[in-house]
């Protein structure tokens, strides 16, 4: 490998490998088998072309804001997942979990007149409650994940018709719950959060190369760290620039323009679920747990208690996607968390990068496979394919990759990298 070595002020050698060196390296961790998020963004864009000239209005800005809101139960519920699935566990409840969840702040908001903010803390306690519980059963009682969520599913769909008189449709008033997965930001505002978020992008990773060097470690190119920087900046200018374009069908009557609101909340959410898989020792347990629990046990770090927590945590993620679901549909219904949500969200976590055997992903790939699945099904939908042929496409697209995952931790395993 090809670096630079160069000394402090204060005696300290740094080195510094070069962009060649840089590329080389990652191109071998390819090789190698750890393909992180590559497959999904090659088929996002392959995908996006494919729909792109298959109908115009694919790429038109209504739909492209449409996208945002349309996959975002299927993301948050992902996000969730991604720390379920980091210890090779399953939740099949994520779904029907959501709809309780949701369940729960609309009838407090429609039928008893409760404040949004409390309807919606309400609902995102349900969801911690919830996980808890799941998360008891499966680290105290020993009984596996599949068989706990999976009798969870069905009583979480017998709840949620209860609370729902058996099939009634209960819409939400108008307020900031419906606007949440509905409205946009002012345009003003959403380049000032675009330009705030790739400010702070860059003033994070300028800090991180200082607090290496000054610490004596190896840091990323500065042409590597300009080009990670100058790509965001690209992305989210860009889109902010194609959101804030009149999207209304007919704008004298009502005005559309602007970043959808539920934007900036996926992005917050990503920034502080990255953080704390990243940045905290909680981050490391989840990842040693999942690596191996009984090295990690041996190493004193309480397995019980991180198996307990990424269950609260999916749940929450999952309660959060129910407030967006019911925000989207102005109303709660029976179906609210079913249908394909739930395999929807698996497929997101998978198909982003996230491995099915445990130790292995981001949260940042719940929401590039979120993408993946959301445009297929928004794809499809405008060519005229009927659902079945949307899921046999959809599963099809699941099953390569779990395939890909599968070949990738084996040739690591030949390679002796994992």
């Amino acid at each position: 490998m090809t670096t630079t070595t160069t000394t402090t002020a204060g005696g300290v050698k740094v080195v510094k490998p070069t962009v060649a060196s840089h590329f080389n390296d990652y191109w071998g961790r390819v090789r190698g088998g750890d393909l992180g998020t590559l497959p999904a963004i090659l088929g996002l864009v392959v995908l996006a072309l494919i729909f792109g000239i298959a109908r115009d209005n694919f790429f038109s800005t209504l739909n492209f804001a449409n996208l945002f809101n349309q996959g975002a139960q299927i993301v948050f519920i992902a996000m969730g997942l991604t720390f379920v699935l980091l210890l090779g566990e399953i939740d099949l409840s994520a779904g029907f979990a959501s709809g309780v969840c949701g369940a729960a702040m609309t009838i407090l908001l429609t039928n008893h007149g409760w404040p949004w903010y409390s309807a919606v803390g309400v609902a995102l306690v349900t969801g911690m409650v919830i996980g808890a519980l799941l998360g008891v059963l499966v680290a105290k009682i020993r009984i596996p994940s599949f068989v706990v969520t999976l009798a969870a599913f069905l009583g979480f769909q017998g709840v949620l018709l209860l609370m729902l008189g058996g099939g009634v449709n209960i819409s939400i008033p108008d307020g900031l719950v419906k606007e949440l997965n509905q409205a946009s930001l002012p345009v003003e505002w959403s380049w000032g959060i675009a330009i705030v978020g790739v400010v702070g992008f860059a003033v994070l990773q300028f800090s991180r190369i200082r607090s290496r060097a000054a610490r004596g470690l190896t840091t990323d190119p500065m042409g590597i760290v300009l080009l990670r920087v100058g790509s965001l900046a690209v992305v989210a200018f860009a889109a902010t620039a194609v959101l804030s374009q009149e999207r209304a069908i007919n704008p004298a009557i009502n005005s559309l323009k602007g970043v959808p609101i539920v934007v900036p909340i996926i992005a917050a959410f990503l920034v502080i679920w990255t953080f704390v898989l990243t940045r905290t020792a909680y981050g490391r347990h989840v990842y040693a747990v999942g690596g191996n629990a009984e090295a990690a046990l041996r190493a004193g770090i309480p397995v019980d208690r991180i198996r307990i927590s990424v269950f609260v945590i999916g749940s929450f993620m999952a309660a959060v996607g129910g407030i967006m679901a019911v925000s989207r549909a102005s109303s709660v219904d029976p179906n609210t968390g079913g249908s394909n949500i739930l395999l929807y969200s698996v497929g997101a976590a998978v198909i982003g990068g996230t491995s099915l055997f445990g130790g292995k992903g981001k949260v940042i790939n719940a929401v590039i496979g979120g993408a993946v699945v959301t445009v297929i099904d928004n794809g499809m939908a405008l060519m005229g394919y009927q659902a079945g042929v949307k899921y046999i496409v959809t599963g099809l697209i699941l099953l390569v990759a779990a395939s890909v995952d599968a070949l990738a931790r084996r040739r690591a395993a030949a390679a002796g990298t994992r």
